[in-house]
């Protein structure tokens, strides 16, 4: 039998001594006297779990970008903590707790200010409306927060696939109208409450005001009663871009929890050789 010890306990050395010669590069004193707003780490593919509106978690995948702003004397930051403390956090991401999430990063990279951003795709499910047919459907998400000296900031966003009809075609047409595939992307800042804390926003309450102020909702799954349905609810609510970003508008004004949003509506026109647009932002007075 081979007698290990004495190579662990040489391993064991060696590391020690390492850990004790190894120096801290980062630390080193920069003599340029140039600040750097943000550095960090980004497009980190990592599996995270998000709350939806009934409070459950839901588990999906998120792209992730983390940075600090870094002082005009210090060559560089520790980017190895950004994925300690991501590890940490992996769930807990959301809107209510990222201001738990900026203040750690800040703390531990000695920064005064943080900013976190998070793409992710977020699942429901979506029922036919009439024969009741279930399948999921993916809405593109995306969750920002900083926090800094003299500002904390959160925004949500949303982007909603739709369909609308055109009123001018239904209009001038002897029958039948062009409809196209649309996107609503609403963007959202939350206030900021006297204590600190965030006033919570969900995916899912984005997603009902965008549906609702197109002329109907996209589904995954529609059989041949449904798509009867859909397309007359359609003709019987033609809208503009125009109209889908002033729905959006007026029903986001009465949301208190809101200090800030855009709206942007974008539609795949069926018979024109580009798309039309229309954008909206408005903050609380």
């Amino acid at each position: 039998m081979v007698d290990v010890s004495h190579e662990r306990e040489a391993l064991s050395q060696l590391a020690l001594k390492s850990q004790q010669i190894i120096e801290d590069v980062q630390s080193r004193a920069d003599h340029r006297m140039i600040p750097i707003d943000r550095v960090g780490v980004n497009d980190i593919q990592y599996p995270i779990r998000v709350m939806d509106r009934d409070g459950n978690l839901q588990s999906t995948v998120a792209n992730l970008s983390m940075s600090v702003d870094l002082p005009h004397d210090v060559k560089g930051t520790h980017m190895s903590r950004f994925i300690e403390i991501l590890n940490a956090y992996e769930d807990e991401l959301g809107i209510d707790t990222l201001a738990s999430i900026l203040g750690t990063i800040r703390e531990r990279l000695g920064a005064s200010s943080a900013r976190v951003e998070a793409d992710f795709p977020y699942f429901l499910t979506r029922i036919a409306p009439v024969s009741g047919s279930k399948a999921l459907m993916n809405y593109h998400c995306w969750l920002l927060g900083e926090s800094g000296a003299n500002k904390d900031d959160y925004v949500l966003s949303v982007r909603v696939p739709v369909t609308s009809l055109c009123p001018c075609s239904k209009e001038i047409s002897d029958f039948g109208a062009h409809n196209q595939r649309g996107f609503l992307t609403i963007e959202a800042r939350s206030k900021i409450r006297s204590d600190g804390t965030v006033e919570p926003m969900c995916m899912e309450d984005f997603i009902d005001v965008a549906e609702q102020s197109a002329s109907s909702p996209v589904y995954t799954l529609l059989k041949r009663p449904d798509e009867r349905y859909v397309t007359m609810q359609a003709f019987e609510n033609p809208v503009f871009v125009e109209d889908m970003v002033r729905n959006v508008a007026s029903k986001l004004k009465n949301d208190e929890r809101l200090s800030w949003f855009s709206v942007h509506a974008e539609n795949q026109e069926s018979i024109h050789n580009h798309n039309a647009f229309a954008h909206i932002e408005w903050a609380r007075p």
